[in-house]
């Protein structure tokens, strides 16, 4: 009947109204993507830092450790709602991850009284498991302000130049 051709009418036309949405292919290598030369560094407060705890469907899950905010969320299992490390995200948990530690009063930044060994062990997962596996998102304030507040001029963002997706220790 008449539905069946007018559905008809509609799909022969759909074709040409997708050909006009896409771009001349022609016009693609016109297109000169210059790389920002320095990559705006986001900073998370605290509180900002506590909405990506897992607990949100649908919303990134972010840790921090020695400062830095990884977007942990491709470990879902691991840090997500009720997985065995959600504890550490939402916040800087630079003690817990040296001590191995999800006591909640390791679930600090402040690594005051760490042993040689803990420190070491502290930057071995921070380089070959987090900065490895997870891509940098941003800092903590705590990082990259001082104390009264004002730009730590002595600030210098993380590279990332071998960053690769590694399978879960």
């Amino acid at each position: 009947g008449m539905a069946g051709a007018a559905a008809r009418g509609l799909l022969l036309l759909l074709p040409c109204l997708l050909l006009l949405l896409l771009p001349p292919a022609s016009a693609e290598p016109e297109l000169r993507f210059r790389q920002p030369a320095e990559a705006p560094v986001r900073l998370f407060t605290e509180p900002e830092l506590a909405r990506y705890d897992g607990h949100q469907e649908g919303q990134p899950i972010y840790l921090a450790v020695k400062g830095v905010v990884f977007d942990v969320t491709s470990g879902k299992e691991f840090y997500g709602k009720g997985a065995p490390y959600n504890a550490l995200v939402g916040k800087d948990s630079t003690r817990g991850v040296a001590k191995m530690s999800l006591d909640p009063a390791d679930l600090t930044y402040d690594t005051t009284g760490l042993t040689e060994e803990e420190l070491k062990s502290l930057d071995d997962i921070f380089n070959n498991v987090y900065k490895a596996k997870y891509p940098i998102v941003g800092y903590t304030s705590r990082r990259i302000l001082n104390e009264d507040g004002s730009p730590n001029l002595d600030f210098k963002p993380e590279d990332q130049p071998h960053f690769s997706i590694k399978d879960e220790f």
